[in-house]
């Protein structure tokens, strides 16, 4: 019960990446590898100001910190030139520089005996169980994070943002601006990634400048494994499916760790297998009904 209720928490928490990973991949059709610098930013902003005794003004400051990750990322896009995948790159790189100086210079920051954010529910609720009010907390985030962002993009400039990722050449023609709906959305995307990293380091209890790598191959396990689970939906339904994703995804991790097959330092071959098999589910389920059609016509002859 124990690994089952701390996988439900870190999936709710990735939760916000996924999010953030599926308006690049899925809306707008980019590849963003700012994501594992952006989640370090998030994470070390929000340390900081929790060291100086003011942990939501650190997940504001996570929000913020992300946005602007994503808007270099974007403008490198746009007013450069450089494409998508470098101009990531670039900004990740970037930002390990920049996350060192957040944290002081130092490379892990500790959050021992400092104030966290959802420790105001322990006033409230002191008889409740401390797991179960920090899981209530983050789902309530995801609730409504994933609210908020339906309800965007059914507005008019959300919905530029997702024909952009369907045909720009389409969009630009109609006279609106690319750009601004790129550089938005990465924004946007980003500030969940690095919410998500706010959220862990606080949780955690530590804010350190190398839990950045392999936040994407996360971001997209989640996003594949939900759109697997619940299936190809329209924007209100893939967004759920990708927190449903995450948290699926944390189980399958804790479930091959608690086995004694692994151990915790096959964590990354462990993601990549599971993100290579999620990815080749469509593919399998194709050539299934492809020899089941000719199995069917052969019958029939």
């Amino acid at each position: 019960m124990a690994m089952l209720t701390s996988a439900l928490l870190l999936g709710l928490q990735y939760a916000l990446l996924a999010l953030g990973v599926y308006i690049t991949f899925r809306v707008l059709n980019i590849p963003d590898l700012t994501v594992d610098g952006s989640f370090v930013f998030g994470a070390a902003a929000s340390a900081a100001l929790c060291v100086a005794g003011h942990p939501f003004f650190g997940l504001l400051a996570a929000i913020g910190s992300g946005a602007a990750a994503g808007l270099v990322t974007g403008l490198l896009q746009t007013k450069a030139r450089i494409h998508p995948i470098l101009a990531g790159i670039l900004t990740m790189n970037g930002l390990y520089t920049v996350n060192l100086a957040v944290m002081d210079g130092k490379p892990n920051l500790s959050l021992i005996g400092k104030p966290r954010f959802y420790e105001f529910l322990y006033t409230l609720f002191p008889d409740a169980n401390k797991d179960a009010l920090k899981t209530a907390a983050v789902a309530v985030i995801c609730a409504v994070v994933v609210a908020l962002l339906i309800l965007f993009f059914r507005t008019v400039f959300g919905l530029c943002i997702r024909a952009t990722g369907d045909n720009e050449d389409m969009v630009r023609a109609s006279s609106i601006n690319t750009n601004a709906a790129k550089i938005t959305a990465l924004a946007l995307a980003n500030a969940l990634v690095a919410l998500s990293g706010g959220l862990i380091a606080q949780t955690g209890g530590f804010a350190d400048v190398n839990a950045g790598g392999g936040m994407i191959v996360v971001g997209l396990a989640s996003v594949i494994i939900g759109e697997v689970v619940c299936g190809k939906r329209r924007l209100a339904g893939a967004l759920v499916s990708a927190v449903v994703g995450s948290v699926i995804y944390r189980l399958i991790i804790a479930l091959a760790l608690e086995s004694a097959v692994f151990s915790a330092n096959a964590l990354k071959l462990i993601s990549a297998v599971i993100v290579g098999i999620t990815l080749s589910v469509p593919a399998i389920r194709t050539a299934l009904a492809q020899n089941r059609q000719k199995r069917e016509a052969l019958r029939d002859a």
